[in-house]
Parts: structure tokens; C-alpha cells; sequence
């Protein structure tokens, strides 16, 4: 066993010895060592019930015979962290999990782990160590929060809840109003309730062949999570048997998979960061032109919140991301011979399963739409692509033409917008607030669910080189690479430029001539660093281009 380097031998003597010390027996150290890498903390609602998950996943390891050994990773809750500095700390803290995960399990010597994470980078971040360190591993994660319900009995979530702070600011509605939500939009723990960032990469998880069915949907409060739990802890112990590793599972067939359940489902743009970080430690590379190909023959079946009035307990109770699958095979657009952490492949995994609610999971006959979820746009505007949340967008606003309105801070911008200065047809430009210009690429939900709050979402577009929040809705692109910090066209776009988007055509151009823009490259002059010490700095330097999963070198 890997674990025989630091448990067997008359030179290991001193090793066990500290074993000892933690309270191990000479029996426990002869079974293989499980790292149980468990993100619990009292900061994330979604991660505030993960001891408990801790605890099934060691007495699953325990009932087939291993000895689970836990240590942390950490997670921020990108709701709190949202709209001030704290944003700049949130993606990445990717690396800093993957990082600090693939040091403790080099360390100490594993043999198989077992990785608990539920929310937005916390999942990427432990997929990443995972294919780093490439011993057995298995996901399970905390699970969705059920949906919030309002007094009149409408369901909610965290979206209305930001959407709610425009509508106030729009005097659309009132003090009162505005604590129901704050009261009712988060009802229990869990991962936020919509087909956000976190629940989209817990879904992906289970796509890529990571976790065990039901791993993406089921609610955090059910007891059904428990026992997912425990055969996560139980089937670990059978990798471990098998030497069955993550690099074995997450093939590029299996990220293949992966993105076309990411347009079936319309998940969150971020997966567009994470799906190519992923692959990166996997030794692969994921082509974003690839990404419209795959949504250009895959049917978005789902319309979760924030681009619909379902949630992930709907999912779950239709089936879950395994029914999703099912009706993509109905057309042949996976492949079924991939393995998974189950042990069986994709096709023996999906044999009994169905659809158990149409409404929820249209059927691959009657989709929402014939293509998927998300889109990549390119043009003058983002030679290196951008990203958008296609299935969010109102149908008025997949072809717009406007005005730019320029702000170099996602903070000038929503003061603007607050103060009702932003007009049907303008197009919001938000810049420096890439990987490297931000620094750290922050989510902007609040200008976003401002904009829809205040009704403009079907007639405003916002545009930036940061990201958004799995929760906005409406012609928001992101990613726009090159960002401006490196002097890309969206660093040269002055107010009142018209900017020009094509969603259904893939396309987004500032219509300005050549050689305007030509004079106003040699006049820029990239502003000095936001930050110039700590992580946020060094993670500056190092950090990559959106389009290649801002991963670092």
C-alpha cells in the first residue's frame, strides 16, 4: 500500500509513534489510510452540515474496512463575499484548495481519499488535487438547499433575493418587502437552491464520473445524503482494491460528457473556468471553440433558476442529473463507455434509469431549445472568446445592438446603475476586473440583479472581463479575453462606442474602424496593480487568461 511508506518498517518506527500519539491502533495503521478531506466550516451555509457527511463517509470507510483519517480544505461563501473586496478572495482560493489539498495527501500518504466540498470554487478546487495527486478518490458533497417560500406561497432563492435589492432601489418595492425575502430566500443549509455555480459543478461532478448517482441533486437536509455518504466512504475502499484513478476516469471522453450535460442542464458560465482548469491537471486541454460544437448539438432540457421558476429538489425528484444523461443517450451525444467512481460504466449505470418528470427534464424530442445552455462569443470585441449564460437571455435580447457605457470598477458601476443612470439599450461595460486585472476575477451578481431588478434586463446588456455569479440572468457576458489588464480591445472602448452582440451567431464586435482603435492602443497605458502585496498580488503575476481556465503558472 502507498501508505506502507509512512506505516510499515523498523524506519517507520518513529512515524507510527506519532500515530500513536493521535490514538491509532497497530490495527488501524494495517488497513489502508483514507484521507477524508472535509470542507465544514460555520461561515458557508453550504458547508456548515458537512460533519455530518464526514461522519457517514468514516463509518462507510470503517464498514469496509479502512481507517479514515480527516483534515480540512476551505471554502468561501461567494453570497457573503459579494459586491465588496472580499470578491477578489473567491476564485482564488481554487488554487490555494488544490494546492493545500495535494500537500496534505503527498504528505501523509494516502492510499484513497474522499473529498467532501459543496460550494462554487471548493468543488473545482478538490477536482484539481484530485487529478494532481491521481491516488483513488471519490467525491460526495454536501447537497443543495431546499427553495425558500414566500408568505403568499411563491418559491424563492438567493437570486430574487439579489434582484430584490434593485427592485428597491427602483422604489418597486418596500422596506417590508425587501426582509421578507432576506427571511425566506435561504431556507435550510446546503448549497443556494438554483442552478448556480456550486450546484452546477456538484452535477458536473457526477457527469464526469467522480461521484455516485445523486450526488449533484440531492437536497443537504434528506437523510438520503447520509447514506449517499456512506457508500461513498464503503466504495472508496473498492477503488483503492481496483487502483482505479482519477486521470483513468476524467478522459477527455469524460469531460466531452461532462460539458454536454453542462448545456443540457444551462449551467453556470463559471464551468466554462472550471471544466479547463480541470482538464489542465488532468493533462488535457479543453478548446473553448469545442464548447459551441458540443452546444450546438446538444438540447437544453433544464431550466432551473436563475433562467426558470424550478430548483434542484425538482431535479432530484425528476431524477437527477442520471435522468439528464438518459435522455442525452436517446440521441447518442455520450459516450457510454466511459468508467466512473462507481465502478460500472456510463451505459450499465444508466440502464434503469428514467425520466420521472417531463416538465422538469424535457425530453430530448421537445427541449427547451436544440442547443445548450451556454455560449461562447468571439469577435473584435474578444478575440479569445467571452461567455454567456445563453439559456437566461430574454429572446428580445440574443441579437442587441447599443451605446457603450464604460466603467473601470464593478464599483463605478453599480453606483451608476443604483442611481438610475443606465438606459434601456445601453450596453454596460465593466473592465480591470479580469484574473489579472481585478486581481482574482470577481463575480458581479449585484450589478447584474440590479439591472434586472429595475425591469432592464430585457433591454440592457452588460459586458465584462470578470465573471458572474451562476445566479445572474440576462445578456450578461463574462470572460471577455484578452482581458483589459493586458491591453485587450476592451481596454480601448470608449463611452458611447456601439458594441454589437450576436448570441444565436456566436458573435460580439465593437464597431469602431481599425484604425481608431490602432491610435487609442498606442496611447493606453495599463493602470498601475490594484494590489500590490499578499496572495492577491503574487496570484496577479501568476494567473492566466479566462480563456484557459485563469489557471496559474
Amino acid at each position: 500500500m502507498r501508505s506502507d511508506n509512512v506505516t510499515k518498517g523498523v524506519e517507520r518506527a518513529p512515524n507510527r509513534s506519532l500515530f500513536y500519539a493521535l490514538g491509532y491502533t497497530k490495527e488501524e495503521l494495517e488497513r489502508p489510510l483514507i484521507g477524508v478531506v472535509c470542507s465544514q466550516n460555520e461561515i458557508v451555509p453550504g458547508h456548515m452540515n458537512l460533519d455530518k457527511l464526514s461522519d457517514a463517509v468514516k463509518a462507510g470507510v470503517r464498514m469496509a474496512g479502512g481507517t479514515p483519517i480527516e483534515f480540512p480544505a476551505i471554502a468561501v461563501c461567494d453570497g457573503i463575499a459579494m459586491g465588496h473586496t472580499g470578491m477578489k478572495y473567491s476564485l482564488v482560493t481554487r488554487e490555494l484548495i488544490a494546492d493545500s489539498t495535494e500537500a496534505m495527501a503527498m504528505a501523509h500518504q494516502f492510499d484513497g481519499l474522499v473529498m467532501i466540498p459543496n460550494c462554487d470554487k471548493n468543488v473545482p478546487g478538490l477536482l484539481m488535487a484530485a487529478a494532481r495527486v491521481n491516488i483513488p478518490t471519490i467525491f460526495v458533497s454536501g447537497g443543495p438547499m431546499l427553495a425558500g417560500r414566500m408568505q403568499d406561497g411563491r418559491r424563492t432563492c438567493l437570486s430574487h433575493m439579489f434582484e430584490a435589492v434593485g427592485s428597491h432601489y427602483a422604489n418597486k418595492l418596500d422596506d417590508a418587502g425587501l426582509e421578507e425575502y432576506e427571511n425566506n430566500a435561504c431556507p435550510t443549509c446546503g448549497s443556494c437552491s438554483g442552478m448556480y455555480t456550486a450546484n452546477s459543478m456538484n452535477c458536473l461532478t457526477e457527469a464526469i464520473g467522480m461521484a455516485l448517482p445523486g450526488n449533484g441533486t440531492i437536497p443537504a437536509v434528506m437523510s438520503a445524503r447520509l447514506r449517499l455518504a456512506k457508500h461513498a466512504g464503503m466504495q472508496i475502499m473498492e477503488l483503492v482494491k481496483r487502483d482505479l484513478k482519477p486521470r483513468d476516469i476524467m478522459t477527455k471522453a469524460a469531460f466531452r460528457n461532462a460539458e454536454t450535460v453542462d448545456m443540457a442542464l444551462g449551467c453556470s458560465t463559471n464551468t466554462m473556468l472550471h471544466l479547463p482548469a480541470i482538464a489542465h491537471e488532468c493533462g488535457l486541454t479543453l478548446d473553448p471553440d469545442q464548447s459551441n460544437e458540443i452546444s450546438s448539438r446538444t438540447p437544453n432540457l433544464c431550466h432551473l433558476a436563475p433562467a426558470g421558476d424550478t430548483y434542484m429538489e425538482d431535479l432530484d425528484r425528476a431524477g437527477g442529473v442520471s435522468a439528464v444523461m438518459k435522455e442525452l443517450s436517446k440521441r447518442d451525444l455520450l459516450d457510454l463507455t466511459v468508467l466512473s467512481v462507481s465502478g460500472r460504466t456510463l451505459g450499465e449505470t444508466l440502464e434503469q434509469v428514467r425520466n420521472r418528470d417531463p416538465q422538469i427534464i424535457r425530453p430530448v424530442e421537445t427541449p427547451y431549445s436544440p442547443d445548450g445552455g451556454i455560449a461562447v462569443l468571439k469577435g473584435s470585441l474578444a478575440p479569445d472568446g467571452c461567455v454567456v449564460k445563453r439559456s437566461a437571455v430574454a429572446p428580445e435580447m440574443m441579437r442587441h445592438t447599443g451605446p457603450a457605457r464604460v466603467f473601470n470598477s464593478e464599483d463605478e458601476a453599480i453606483a451608476a446603475i443604483y442611481a438610475g443612470n443606465i438606459r434601456a439599450g445601453d450596453v454596460v461595460v465593466i473592465r480591470y476586473e479580469g484574473p489579472k486585472g481585478g486581481p482574482g476575477m470577481r463575480e458581479m451578481l449585484n450589478p447584474t440583479s440590479a439591472i434586472a431588478g429595475m425591469g432592464l434586463d430585457r433591454s440592457v446588456a452588460l459586458i465584462t472581463d470578470g465573471r458572474f455569479s451562476g445566479a445572474t440572468r440576462g445578456a450578461s457576458i463574462g470572460h471577455v479575453s484578452p482581458e483589459a489588464a493586458l491591453g485587450g480591445p476592451i481596454a480601448l472602448v470608449e463611452e458611447g462606442d456601439s458594441i454589437s452582440i450576436d448570441i444565436g451567431a456566436c458573435q460580439i464586435d465593437l464597431l469602431v474602424e481599425a484604425s481608431v482603435l490602432s491610435a487609442r492602443k498606442a496611447r493606453w497605458v495599463c493602470p498601475p496593480p490594484k494590489v500590490t502585496s499578499g496572495y492577491l498580488s503574487r496570484y496577479a503575476r501568476l494567473v492566466t487568461s479566462a480563456a484557459r481556465g485563469a489557471v496559474l503558472e
